[in-house]
Protein backbone atom coordinates (compact mmCIF):
# COMPACT_ATOMS: atom_id res chain seq x y z
CA UNK A 1 0.00 0.00 0.00
CA UNK A 2 1.22 3.69 -0.81
CA UNK A 3 1.33 6.13 1.39
CA UNK A 4 0.28 10.13 0.94
CA UNK A 5 3.90 10.48 2.08
CA UNK A 6 5.22 8.14 -0.99
CA UNK A 7 3.12 9.66 -3.19
CA UNK A 8 4.35 13.06 -2.19
CA UNK A 9 7.59 12.24 -2.35
CA UNK A 10 7.53 11.07 -5.63
CA UNK A 11 5.43 14.18 -7.00
CA UNK A 12 8.48 16.03 -6.05
CA UNK A 13 10.78 13.53 -7.88
CA UNK A 14 8.65 14.57 -10.61
CA UNK A 15 8.70 18.05 -10.36
CA UNK A 16 12.61 17.71 -9.93
CA UNK A 17 12.74 15.91 -13.29
CA UNK A 18 10.33 18.21 -14.83
CA UNK A 19 12.58 21.20 -13.67
CA UNK A 20 15.95 19.84 -15.08
CA UNK A 21 14.59 18.29 -18.60
CA UNK A 22 11.44 20.54 -19.74
CA UNK A 23 8.99 19.11 -21.53
CA UNK A 24 9.00 15.43 -21.35
CA UNK A 25 7.20 12.42 -22.50
CA UNK A 26 4.94 10.35 -19.28
CA UNK A 27 7.27 7.53 -20.59
CA UNK A 28 10.27 9.90 -19.70
CA UNK A 29 9.04 10.66 -16.69
CA UNK A 30 8.54 6.69 -15.57
CA UNK A 31 11.60 6.35 -16.03
CA UNK A 32 13.28 8.89 -14.65
CA UNK A 33 11.91 9.10 -11.37
CA UNK A 34 12.35 5.00 -11.39
CA UNK A 35 8.76 4.70 -8.94
CA UNK A 36 6.56 2.34 -9.98
CA UNK A 37 3.80 3.84 -12.84
CA UNK A 38 0.74 3.83 -10.45
CA UNK A 39 2.55 5.91 -7.77
CA UNK A 40 4.41 8.30 -10.84
CA UNK A 41 0.54 8.46 -12.10
CA UNK A 42 -0.79 9.50 -8.84
CA UNK A 43 2.02 11.97 -8.22
CA UNK A 44 1.30 13.42 -11.80
CA UNK A 45 -2.43 13.87 -10.43
CA UNK A 46 -1.37 15.19 -7.25
CA UNK A 47 0.74 17.93 -8.98
CA UNK A 48 -2.28 18.64 -11.79
CA UNK A 49 -4.87 19.37 -8.76
CA UNK A 50 -2.18 22.08 -7.47
CA UNK A 51 -1.25 23.59 -10.81
CA UNK A 52 1.79 22.72 -11.18
CA UNK A 53 1.95 20.61 -14.21
CA UNK A 54 0.64 20.94 -17.39
CA UNK A 55 -0.49 18.01 -19.45
CA UNK A 56 -1.30 17.52 -23.15
CA UNK A 57 -1.54 14.80 -26.05
CA UNK A 58 0.81 15.02 -29.04
CA UNK A 59 0.18 11.60 -31.06
CA UNK A 60 0.39 8.70 -29.19
CA UNK A 61 2.23 10.73 -26.30
CA UNK A 62 1.48 12.22 -23.04
CA UNK A 63 3.49 15.40 -22.93
CA UNK A 64 3.85 17.03 -19.42
CA UNK A 65 6.09 20.35 -18.84
CA UNK A 66 5.74 22.85 -15.37
CA UNK A 67 3.69 25.53 -15.56
CA UNK A 68 5.23 27.65 -12.64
Amino acid sequence: MWTTYAIGDTAGRVWQFLRRNGKSSLTAVKQGTRAPEPIVLMAIGWLAREGKVGLDREGRSLQLWLTE
